[in-house]
């Protein structure tokens, strides 16, 4: 049996860690921009069509600003690294927010048979996220790893829920648009809640990054993980 081990990578250099730091902040504030609009226009589509699942989204969207919020507080303080505890704490509350929304939601409509009318609107936004959040995702997660950020990680991971979601949603709106099969939507919901629960569970031990398992120290630490790039697994 073959045993992979993961090589620490060298510290950053301060002038690394400032740039990679204003980058997660871009990133952050991208998502942020972007889920407004979305969480706008989901909910509003929503309404007009009678649709859980496009309010739920629209919900949804609004627990992914909160995400890109946490991770410009993070990164506007002068020590980020003095915030990642925190962040990380309320980056997993996002996401046991987003599993109980989204469980709830899923539960109920299958239980009350919802019947929404068919919204070319919500598909054209379905397809527009799962055009974006692939793309804003790999740019976060890449960022968390350079910075050993779990919150930045963390926040990454909340972005591609968002992706799965949106497929969830395109699928639920064009079978029903198509076959009316209403029941399609909540049922792959429920099991978006329970990804959601777990990465929640994860983000909260601090697992956000790398698998649970002792990290080796590149800075004669502890062995709680270097911040500088050894706590975070490479690509």
């Amino acid at each position: 049996m073959t045993t992979h081990v993961h090589t620490p990578a060298p510290p950053l250099s301060p002038a690394d860690r400032s740039r990679l730091g204003r980058r997660a902040q871009v990133l952050a504030a991208l998502s942020v921009t972007y889920n407004v609009v979305e969480a706008v226009v989901a909910v509003a589509a929503g309404l007009v069509a009678g649709s859980v699942a496009l309010v739920g989204f629209g919900l949804d969207s609004t627990v992914e600003i909160s995400s890109g919020l946490i991770i410009l507080w993070q990164f506007r303080h002068v020590v980020p690294e003095s915030r990642e505890r925190q962040a990380l704490r309320l980056m997993a509350v996002s996401f046991f927010a987003l599993a109980a929304f989204v469980g709830f939601e899923s539960i109920r409509s299958l239980l009350t048979g919802a019947d929404p009318e068919p919204s070319s609107v919500g598909i054209a936004l379905a397809v527009a996220s799962l055009l974006v959040m692939p793309l804003l995702s790999w740019a976060q997660r890449r960022t968390g790893r350079a910075l050993g950020s779990e919150a930045v990680v963390a926040d990454s991971t909340q972005t591609l829920l968002c992706t799965y979601l949106s497929a969830v949603l395109l699928v639920g709106l064009v079978l029903n648009a198509t076959l009316g099969w209403s029941w399609a939507d909540p049922v792959a919901g429920l099991v978006i809640a329970v990804v959601a629960a777990v990465e929640g569970r994860d983000a909260w031990r601090g697992e956000a990054c790398c698998p649970p398992g002792p990290t080796r120290p590149t800075d004669g630490s502890d062995g709680t993980g270097d911040r500088d790039g050894g706590a975070c697994c490479a690509d």
